[in-house]
């Protein structure tokens, strides 16, 4: 894949890799940070029903984030590929069907990553959802005591 195409308006492959590995490393790194906040807070075994939880659900989201990571790249390797394919078979397809494959190829690649995308917000909003409500609770049982 030439750094010039674009898989969005504006982001190469590059651009778009280079934005998900920094992401993954900067909710790695929150992730890290919040558990450590968290781990003093707990005081007694009713402390940790409600943390414990959630630094479980914080180190899901790492292995989720992975996982988009590597579903990304799996998604632009077949696209690739099936450029390659298709540029490649010169004696097989006029440059008239070669480019109506390709276009096909980049609406499914655009499909693929935007469906990928949409997966990762759902699941930073509902991260974020979690992490609001066990401070609240937190909140709370700190006002009872």
């Amino acid at each position: 894949m030439d750094r010039m195409d674009e898989l969005f308006k504006g982001t190469t492959f590059a651009d778009l890799m280079s934005d998900v590995y920094h992401n993954s490393k900067k909710k790695d790194r929150q992730i890290n940070q919040l558990i450590a906040q968290l781990q003093p807070l707990i005081k007694n075994a009713s402390d940790a029903t409600i943390i414990v939880p959630l630094i479980k659900e914080y180190l899901d989201v790492a292995v989720k984030n992975d996982d988009h990571l590597v579903k990304l790249t799996a998604i632009v390797q077949r696209y690739i590929s099936t450029k390659q394919t298709i540029t490649g078979a010169d004696s097989l397809l006029s440059d008239e069907e070669k480019q109506q494959l390709l276009r096909v190829a980049e609406q499914t690649l655009s499909e693929e990553l935007s469906d990928e995308l949409d997966d990762i917000d759902v699941d930073d909003k509902l991260l974020n959802e979690r992490i609001r409500q066990t401070k609240e609770k937190l909140e709370q049982k700190d006002m009872n005591v």
